[in-house]
């Protein structure tokens, strides 16, 4: 396919990028900031306009896109006011999405992330291992998640045959950044995110899943690495910082706290990449 990434510059967007183009897709970064090239468009998707126009195609660049890949946003909170997070996260979205019909697109895959399911989880979760039934908002950033998922679920229908995938990422980490996971042992390390994390590399690969495997439609997926962030088992981490929560029966002993269970019956999804082996070689380099 011809897919265009937005945010290709990013973590994740870089990870997804090399991906996709290894499965022999033909793939054009669109982000406000990048090494120019071929495979590349510099494009302010705040602005309408050129949205529409980079997704209709771009001169001696491409042309009919077949699937748009939406990555592109202000990260987390803090990083500008709460309010300009939302109100660039979700007129971004939705200027992806809309212009992504009007050109004929049919098959989407967008970002949204654990924040839309608690974090930073001050309130307990009703259960664990969290699955993508909970929603629920408790910053802007996570707001826009939230909005987003409900204009996807409602964009979706406009068209006869599209397909929206909605990706729930947690925390996502690159190859070399594994040295932050040598805090592992420490009880209350990583516990907004519910002890959990993704590798670049598994969030490209859940990307490319959620396009060959496409349907008309609307889905939420969780997105994670299979095991925990940290040397405690899970059901400690459970009970230590979420007293009294149910646990699903079978938890592996380090099983993740957000179910894959999903992607995994749905999409195929299996992280290939741990902290532990990673942690391991970068201890060793």
């Amino acid at each position: 396919m011809r897919i265009a990434v937005t945010g290709s510059s990013g973590k994740l967007g870089s990870a997804t990028v090399d991906r996709l183009c290894r499965d022999g897709h033909d793939v054009h970064g669109l982000d406000v900031a990048g090494a120019a090239g071929p495979g590349f468009t510099r494009v302010d998707l705040t602005d309408y306009g050129q949205t529409i126009d980079s997704l209709l195609g771009v001169t001696a660049r491409f042309a009919d896109v077949d699937a748009v890949v939406h990555l592109a946003a202000i990260p987390v909170n803090g990083l500008v006011p709460d309010a300009a997070t939302f109100h660039n996260n979700l007129t971004v979205s939705f200027n992806v999405l809309h212009a992504a019909l009007r050109a004929g697109i049919r098959t989407i895959v967008t970002a949204s992330s654990i924040t839309a399911m608690g974090f930073p989880f001050e309130e307990a979760p009703e259960f664990l291992p969290i699955d993508e039934t909970v929603s629920r908002a408790n910053n802007t950033y996570a707001l826009g998640k939230v909005a987003e998922e409900a204009m996807a679920a409602q964009l979706v229908r406009w068209a006869d045959g599209t397909s929206i995938t909605a990706l729930r990422f947690t925390n996502v980490v690159a190859p070399g950044e594994y040295g932050t996971f040598a805090r592992a042992s420490e009880p209350g390390y990583r516990r907004d995110l519910l002890f959990s994390y993704v590798d670049a590399r598994d969030g490209a690969q859940a990307v490319a899943l959620a396009l060959a495997r496409a349907e008309p439609g609307f889905e939420v997926y969780d997105v994670c690495a299979s095991d925990n962030g940290t040397t405690v088992p899970s059901a400690e981490l459970a009970a230590t910082h979420f007293p009294g929560v149910p646990l699903r029966a079978g938890l592996g002993e380090f099983e993740t706290l957000m179910s894959i269970d999903k992607a995994r019956t749905r999409l195929g999804f299996e992280p290939e990449y741990s902290w532990r082996d990673e942690f391991e070689q970068a201890a060793q380099g």
